[in-house]
């Protein structure tokens, strides 16, 4: 098959078109920094002030990267450039209450996240499933997709207020509007506000995060962030985690995102007793499913979107990401007793026996309560309730004998088994 781009609704063409004039007025906006700030500090009806209002300055330098980029390299539509000054700017705003919120609850930086369990390894390897198993368990305290957009204030811990706030129904409209634009995006991966959600919402508060990277091409962003320092990143999330906690006791918080696999030096140093749980799968099987995902959620905010430099984008970072999982794997550096792998062959076979074999990895005990509770989530999830997700590994042009060698190391050292060619 070769890959080609979903229909876009009729409203998305005539926005795009410029027929629709208050969204094309705010997609003239140029993306400039101080303009920016400004609007960010105006939403709040603050004056403009020095950088310090949204804390550490050293957001500004991925920011003055990221910008010339978005207006030079990514080629949005007018509803792409809408999209993005509207993400850009509740990162701003929540920069301005994170900061504002430590300072009227300066103890909240005292706050412990006490050895938190993070799922992680390639996309498309199942970590988004596993989690939201994981999430069943009522012990356990996992991030939903509105928490890590918006996480100021700390949210009720009674269950009716939580269900009320009104912050949830802000975040579903920001997450489903992607895939209300592309098209056919709920097939590879639904985005809703009650929903779990990965890690990089948090991170992306200080403007070093693969959120960028996936939906935009940006480049010279891409050089900039592949050698940038992401603790400020972690930092951010650490404290989205604090604020989130702030209300509640003996939170056990179990997280998600393949992007700690490129950062575990940096995800320790921030979570000295965390641990992990690594998914595997089939290498190519993730490029082809991978490069699917990223093209339809570009796809949504620019008309140039280039299946096979994005193929080679990822074959280029998860061969290195997971050639080095096997060097930290086996040079010492990251302790086995942190660590419990979970294959996607197997995981897909008995999902509630990986789920146990992963507990028991850790030191606990997975309920019989709790297994009924993964079943019944299991239960009312069928695969493709949104459809079939459609890709192939042929439409990245890469060589799958060449592949397979570049990734040979890792699949020996984890013994992953080759998935039938699509």
């Amino acid at each position: 098959m070769t890959w080609l781009p979903p229909p876009r609704p009729e409203w998305v063409r005539a926005v795009n078109d410029g027929l629709i004039l208050p969204i094309a007025e705010v997609a003239e906006l140029p993306f400039t920094r101080d303009s920016l700030l400004a609007e960010a500090r105006a939403t709040f009806g603050l004056a403009d002030g020095d950088v310090g209002d949204f804390g550490s300055d050293d957001f500004l330098e991925p920011l003055g990267v990221l910008l010339p980029a978005l207006e030079g390299e990514a080629e949005l539509t007018v509803v792409g450039r809408w999209m993005t000054r509207r993400f850009l700017l509740r990162f701003l705003e929540v920069r301005l209450q994170l900061v504002a919120y430590v300072r009227d609850d300066p103890g909240v930086v005292d706050e412990e996240i006490g050895e938190p369990l993070f799922v992680t390894g390639a996309p498309r390897t199942g970590t988004t499933i596993l989690h939201a198993l994981l999430a069943q368990d009522r012990d356990s305290r996992v991030p939903e997709g509105w928490e890590l957009l918006r996480p100021v204030p700390p949210p009720s811990p009674d269950p009716a207020e939580y269900a009320a706030d009104a912050r949830i129904a802000l975040a579903d409209r920001e997450l489903r509007l992607p895939g209300q634009v592309a098209g056919e995006l709920d097939a590879i991966h639904v985005y809703r506000g009650r929903m779990h959600k990965e890690c990089l919402s948090a991170m992306s508060f200080a403007f070093r995060s693969e959120e960028f990277t996936a939906r935009y091409h940006v480049p010279s962003y891409v050089d900039w962030y592949e050698q940038c320092d992401l603790r400020p990143a972690y930092d951010a999330h650490k404290l989205v985690l604090q604020i989130l906690q702030r209300r509640s006791h003996d939170v056990h918080w179990v997280l998600k995102s393949p992007v700690h696999l490129s950062a575990l030096p940096t995800l320790f140093a921030v979570y000295p007793d965390a641990r992990l749980a690594i998914t595997h799968r089939d290498p190519l099987t993730v490029l082809a499913s991978l490069t699917s995902l990223v093209a339809t959620l570009r796809w949504a905010h620019s008309d140039q979107v280039d299946f096979a430099e994005i193929g080679r984008y990822h074959e280029r970072m998860w061969s290195g990401a997971l050639d080095g999982l096997v060097t930290a794997s086996t040079d010492g550096s990251l302790d086995p007793a942190r660590v419990h792998h979970v294959h996607y062959a197997d995981f897909m076979q008995d999902q509630i026996g990986a789920v146990d074999a992963l507990y028991r990895a850790h030191g606990r005990a997975l309920s019989s309560t709790t297994a009924d509770a993964m079943r019944e989530y299991l239960a009312t999830r069928p695969k493709d309730q949104h459809g079939a997700h459609e890709y192939s590994f042929a439409d990245l042009g890469l060589d799958p004998a060449v592949e397979r060698e570049q990734f040979s190391r890792y699949q020996q050292h984890f013994s992953i088994r080759e998935e039938p060619a699509r």
